[in-house]
């Protein structure tokens, strides 16, 4: 979660601040970028890493977790649940907690906060404990990225704040997810839950002294907080903290089988439509909902949500895939280290060429990689190993890269504009397409698999009858595997048996997987083609609008 921010920004002219306290503090404070730019990127890196992997050691080892918990998978995926829940509502509190008490002071009580939880994870014996100790990090966590955001921030000039600041601090946070899942082998064997925790609980430390060692830029307190800022604060992080857990156990206990999901849905609507009325009959609302409502931001929305949810291929998608085959994440380590180089590479490509007017260009770009990458991926078979999906998954790793930053620059300095009040306006956007369009990304895709795999499963079933020489011979094939520990024949025949229905589930599964693949590609192109279409209509009918004087540091 980001928080943006906004007098850092060329143009921003803080309203009902006061002035800073003395000349020396003005100038001792305004020195950092100069003296130690390369520190600050790095400040914001370990950050970034700091946040990501707590969130994503848990989220990828649940498997591995579950047996040190003593629990079943569902159970430990309440872990993810307890953690998104307060997680993916607090950046529209924290940006004005910020303003109102002073960066200073929000940088060192929020990292002191995520030290503290991070030890308490130690401490977890039972599923009960670790789920309540995932809920208060996921408050504890949720200021650290905001703070990667402001450090990377620190390091450049104002003229190159929204291309590569911005470029590279969402590369950071992109890199989390592969890195966890790399690191994860050689940690749990340290120490299982406690080996995850203990490498967090060493970057806590580390970042703790970093933000000490290196202040940021302080900006003017104001008294921004109001009562019914909290009041539709809570009710908002009420209604998506529901819809968050929901959308993380939903296809696990299965949509239309467990009634509490839809109460937790009827909650998350009733809170989210009251905050809305309360919001639409402020003088000074927390959040602009006309301004949201307008066809910009809707057009904004809709399109980075797609993008989030094309991009769930390589975390939700090709990552299930290959657990499906019966991979580990140590066995797949240089297909995460190749997705992060493109990472890594894409993101310097989009901050050398990064420009308003070549945002369409480069999300062109983007969802190509996408449609390539994605059919690519469609064409496996159950000798699909991490080898055949290098270059395909490098070209979704690239677009992920590729696409978020230009447009979080378009949308924020569209924010900026209008005015300071609209920087939280775009962040609820931002933070709704992102985390919230993650987890849907993640439960639509996991139940159309589910559903196209009881597809495939039948029609594959339909065609296997023991009365077919061909099908009689593979199972006598399979059973022989047994023949000289199982004496008896018909005990052996069902072995046989038995084994040709796994094999049938792993080839239903893999074309689910495939078709999966498929429809992200398929989604890709459509937005592709809308996206040409867009801008073929705006270049035809519409004006293009007179260049701005540049602004002046």
């Amino acid at each position: 979660m980001l928080l943006v921010p906004e007098a850092e920004f060329v143009g921003y002219t803080p309203a009902r601040r006061e002035p800073m306290r003395s000349a020396e503090q003005a100038t001792a404070t305004g020195t950092h970028r100069s003296r130690h730019p390369i520190a600050y990127v790095a400040a914001s890196t370990l950050l970034s890493m700091t946040q990501g992997l707590g969130m994503n050691l848990i989220a990828t080892n649940i498997p591995q977790i579950q047996g040190y918990l003593g629990a079943t998978n569902i159970e430990a995926t309440w872990l993810v649940a307890a953690y998104m829940a307060p997680n993916v509502s607090l950046s529209i509190a924290l940006i004005k907690i910020r303003n109102q008490y002073g960066l200073r002071n929000f940088a060192e009580l929020s990292i002191a906060l995520f030290v503290l939880v991070s030890l308490l994870h130690l401490f977890v014996t039972d599923l009960h404990s670790a789920i309540m100790i995932r809920f208060v990090s996921g408050i504890a966590a949720a200021p650290l990225s905001s703070l990667a955001f402001l450090y990377m921030l620190e390091a450049f000039s104002p003229a190159r704040k929204m291309t590569i600041g911005i470029c590279l601090v969402l590369t950071n946070i992109s890199l989390a997810s592969p890195l966890a899942r790399l690191l994860s082998p050689t940690l749990l064997d340290i120490g299982q839950w406690q080996g995850l925790y203990m490498f967090e609980i060493a970057l806590a430390l580390i970042a703790l002294g970093v933000i000490y060692v290196l202040p940021l830029t302080p900006v003017p307190r104001a008294k921004v907080i109001e009562k019914l800022d909290i009041v539709s604060y809570l009710l908002i992080a009420v209604g998506f903290g529901c819809t968050a857990v929901v959308l993380v156990t939903g296809r696990l206990y299965w949509w239309r089988e467990a009634p509490w999901l839809g109460i937790l849905l009827a909650i998350a609507i009733v809170t989210v439509t009251t905050a809305v009325v309360i919001e639409l009959n402020r003088e000074k609302p927390l959040l602009d909902i006309r301004w949201l409502a307008s066809r910009e931001i809707v057009h904004f929305a809709g399109t980075i949500l797609l993008f989030r949810l094309a991009v769930s291929e390589q975390s939700a998608v090709a990552n299930n895939f290959f657990q499906s085959v019966g991979l580990q994440n140590d066995q797949i380590s240089l297909l995460y280290i190749i997705s992060m180089l493109a990472m890594v590479a894409a993101c310097f490509c989009c901050a050398a060429v990064m420009k308003p007017e070549r945002v369409p260009a480069i999300h062109a770009a983007a969802l190509i990689f996408l449609i390539v990458g994605s059919y690519m991926d469609s064409q496996s078979t159950n000798l699909t190993r991490p080898i055949n999906m290098y270059v395909s998954q490098a070209f979704i790793a690239a677009a992920t890269a590729l696409f978020l930053p230009p447009a979080m620059s378009v949308g924020l300095m569209s924010a900026l504009k209008r005015g300071p009040n609209y920087i939280l306006s775009f962040i609820m956007v931002f933070l709704s397409t992102q985390s919230l369009g993650g987890l849907l990304g993640q439960a639509a895709f996991g139940t159309f698999i589910t559903i196209r795999e009881k597809f495939h499963s039948n029609i594959i079933a339909e065609h296997i009858a023991m009365s077919d020489p061909l099908v009689a011979q593979r199972a006598a094939q399979l059973a022989n595997a047994y023949g000289r520990v199982i004496a008896d024949k018909t005990l052996l025949s069902a072995e046989g048996t038995a084994f040709l229905s796994q094999q049938v589930t792993r080839e239903a599964n893999i074309l689910a997987y495939n078709d999966a693949f498929l429809l992200i590609a398929v989604m890709s192109l459509c937005a592709l083609v809308a996206l040409l279409t867009h801008v073929a209509m705006g270049g035809l009918y519409r004006p293009r609008p007179t260049p701005a004087a540049a602004p002046t540091s």
